[in-house]
C-alpha cells in the first residue's frame, strides 16, 4: 500500500502483534482502530475514512451496549408518548442491559441476540413481551446504523419471538343487548354504549371530553389517551397513531345515552361542589371529575357489571372487539369499519376479524344470486 496523504490516516505493526490504524478527526484529534491482521486494521480504517468524509459521527469502539442505549433512550423521548417511553425504558433496562450491557456496540452479533431471547423466555419471559423486547431493540439499533455507528442492524438477522395469540371473546347481540340494559342505571352506562356501538379503546374513551361530543353533527372526535407513567401520573397523551385521530359517528342510541350522562354529571358535579376538578372537561370522569385509572374501571365498573349480567369475564378490550364483529357481520364495509376502529390499514382489520369473512362471504353470494334473479 502506497503512503497515504495527511488527513488519510496509517497503518502500524505492534510488538503485541496486533495492527493499528490510525486516523486524523476534526480538531487533530486521533483515534485508533485493531486489528488482528492488517487487512482487518485497514478494513476498519477505509470505514471510518467513509463515515468521516460523509460526516457521520466516529465513536469508539469501548462504547457499550448500555451506554448507547441510555443515550437513545434519551434522544427518543421527545418523539414518542411518555407512557411508550417509559416502556422502552423497561424493557432494555431489564431484559437487554443485564445480559449485553457490557458488550461494546459494534462487536453486538445476531447470534448473542437470538441467544438473550432464548434465555429470556426460557427464564420465563412470556412470547409477546419478547416480541416487544425484540422491535424495540431494532429500533434502537436502526438508529445506530444511520448514524454509521454499526456496520448493520444485526436484528435483521435474528428470528423475532413470535407473539403469544389472545383469543379474543366476543358477546353476541343479544348478550350486548343484556349488558346495556344491565348497565342502564351504571353512573358509567354511556361509556359502555359507546364502547359496543363504535368500538373506541379504553383510553380513548377516558380520555373523551365534553369538547370532543358535537351533538349537532352527531360525532364525536378522538384527540387523546389516557396513560399513567411513574413521571408524570394519569395524563391525557396524544393517540398513537395518525389514523387514530378520528371522528366517529354517532347512532341514535349512543347520542341519547351522552345526553343522559351530561345531565347525570350536571348533578354529580353540584353535589360535590368545590371538591370537583372539571380543569379536563371530561365526559367519564371519578366522583370528582378527575381522569379514571383503567384498572380502577375494569376491577369496580366492568367485572361487577358483567357478574350481575351473568356473562362471561371477558376484559374490557374485547368490547372493541364486539363492535368490530357486529359492524363487519353486518355487512359495513370493512374499510369504514377500519376508520372506526383508527387502525392503520383495512389489511390490519381483516386480519384480525378473519372470523367474520366467511360470514361476509356468504352474504355476497346471497347478494350476487339477489341481483341475478336466482
Amino acid at each position: 500500500m502506497g503512503k497515504r496523504g495527511n488527513g488519510e490516516g496509517g497503518i502500524t505493526h505492534l510488538s503485541d502483534g496486533q495492527w493499528q490504524a490510525r486516523i486524523t478527526l476534526e480538531g487533530g484529534r486521533r483515534k485508533a482502530f485493531y486489528g488482528a491482521t492488517r487487512a482487518e486494521a485497514a478494513a476498519k480504517l477505509t470505514a471510518a475514512l467513509r463515515d468521516r468524509d460523509k460526516g457521520l459521527p466516529i465513536v469508539a469502539e469501548k462504547q457499550t451496549i448500555e451506554n448507547y442505549l441510555v443515550n437513545w433512550l434519551v434522544s427518543v423521548k421527545p418523539a414518542i408518548r411518555p407512557r411508550t417511553w417509559q416502556r422502552y425504558g423497561e424493557l432494555l433496562t431489564l431484559h437487554v442491559v443485564p445480559t449485553l450491557g457490557k458488550t461494546t456496540l459494534v462487536r453486538l452479533t445476531a447470534q448473542q441476540v437470538q441467544a438473550l431471547y432464548g434465555y429470556k423466555l426460557g427464564e420465563g419471559l412470556s412470547r409477546t413481551t419478547a416480541h416487544h423486547l425484540h422491535a424495540v431493540l431494532h429500533r434502537a439499533l436502526a438508529q445506530a446504523e444511520r448514524l454509521g455507528l454499526v456496520a448493520r442492524n444485526v436484528c435483521d438477522l435474528v428470528e423475532a419471538p413470535r407473539m403469544a395469540e389472545r383469543e379474543m371473546q366476543v358477546l353476541a347481540r343479544g348478550q350486548v343487548r343484556h349488558l346495556l340494559d344491565m348497565a342502564n342505571n351504571d353512573r358509567l352506562a354511556a361509556l359502555y354504549v359507546l364502547a359496543v356501538s363504535t368500538g373506541m379503546r379504553q383510553g380513548e374513551l377516558l380520555a373523551l371530553r365534553w369538547r370532543d361530543v358535537d351533538f349537532a353533527t352527531g360525532s364525536v372526535q378522538v384527540r387523546a389517551t389516557v396513560q399513567r407513567t411513574r413521571e408524570y401520573g394519569l395524563t391525557l397523551a396524544p393517540p398513537k397513531t395518525k389514523q387514530s385521530r378520528r371522528r366517529i359517528k354517532l347512532g341514535t342510541v349512543a347520542l341519547e345515552a351522552l345526553r343522559t350522562h351530561r345531565t347525570r354529571q350536571v348533578e354529580e358535579r353540584l353535589q360535590s361542589g368545590p371538591a370537583w376538578d372539571g380543569r379536563l372537561d371530561l365526559v367519564f370522569a371519578n366522583e370528582i371529575g378527575r381522569p379514571i385509572e383503567a384498572q380502577n374501571l375494569v376491577r369496580r365498573s366492568f367485572y361487577p357489571l358483567l357478574q350481575r349480567a351473568a356473562l362471561p369475564r371477558i376484559r374490557f378490550h374485547d368490547l372493541r372487539h364486539t363492535a368490530a364483529t357486529l359492524l363487519l357481520s353486518s355487512g359495513i364495509n370493512p374499510k369504514i369499519v377500519s376508520e372506526m376502529l383508527g387502525h392503520a390499514s383495512i389489511t390490519i382489520t381483516l386480519g384480525i376479524y378473519s372470523h367474520v369473512l366467511p360470514e361476509m362471504q356468504a352474504q355476497a353470494a346471497a347478494a350476487m344470486d339477489a341481483a341475478l334473479g336466482m
